[in-house]
């Protein structure tokens, strides 16, 4: 009896034993199952923050794309549209680049036409500011030798000369030139200039007209 009662309070004891332990074990926190969720948690969260901040940059760089074609299609004049049954429709990006291309290339053509204007403007100014100095120079010699002018040929009488040499070459002309067609004007020209209008030819139409001029003055 005393045997089986040792027995007895040793089993008793390790049963506490083991309860304790279990009842131990149960009350610590399973510490590697949180670190596997708050991985996974943090993952999930670093994902989520790349995904958005990509969706952002791609809805910025759309947002910029879409205010360049509006801002072209404000500023290009051709852009507007002029076709009332299409008024509705919304211009398409290739229309719009297309037209901003040839509205540029107008605008390339005309400052190089602005370019040359102004370049003839310069000659213009240039062959005004010599025919100036020109005239200035007769003006002052004019007031410094004022009798100078007075036994200078009046314009009729220098018109009366061109008058006489331009009739003179009209009457061959008009002898000479048939206007049947204008194959036979060309050859008619060209062989009344190398007929008519030699050095010599000329030389005497315009020494008989000063001498039918000069009779009539004197």
């Amino acid at each position: 009896p005393a045997l089986f009662m040792e027995n007895a309070r040793k089993g008793s004891i390790v049963s506490r034993a083991n309860s304790i332990g279990s009842t131990s074990a149960s009350s610590v926190p399973n510490t590697d199952d949180e670190d596997s969720d708050h991985q996974e948690s943090f993952k999930e969260s670093y994902k989520d923050q790349r995904r958005r901040a990509h969706t952002q940059a791609e809805q910025k760089r759309r947002d910029a794309i879409k205010k360049g074609y509006n801002d072209l299609q404000a500023i290009v004049p051709t852009c507007e549209q002029q076709d009332f049954s299409i008024s509705s429709q919304k211009l398409s990006r290739a229309i719009v680049l297309q037209k901003t291309i040839d509205y540029i290339q107008f605008l390339h053509k005309e400052k190089k036409k602005q370019e040359e204007e102004v370049s003839t403007l310069r000659k213009d100014v240039m062959a005004l500011k010599i025919m100036k100095v020109n005239y200035e120079q007769i003006v002052k010699a004019h007031q410094d030798n004022p009798n100078e002018g007075k036994n200078q040929i009046s314009d009729e009488v220098k018109f009366n000369v061109f008058q006489g040499i331009m009739d003179s070459l009209f009457q061959s002309f008009n002898a000479s030139i048939s206007v049947t067609s204008f194959q036979e004007l060309s050859a008619c020209v060209f062989s009344w200039i190398e007929e008519h209008c030699k050095p010599q030819t000329l030389r005497d139409v315009v020494i008989g007209v000063l001498h039918k001029v000069k009779s009539q003055l004197y």
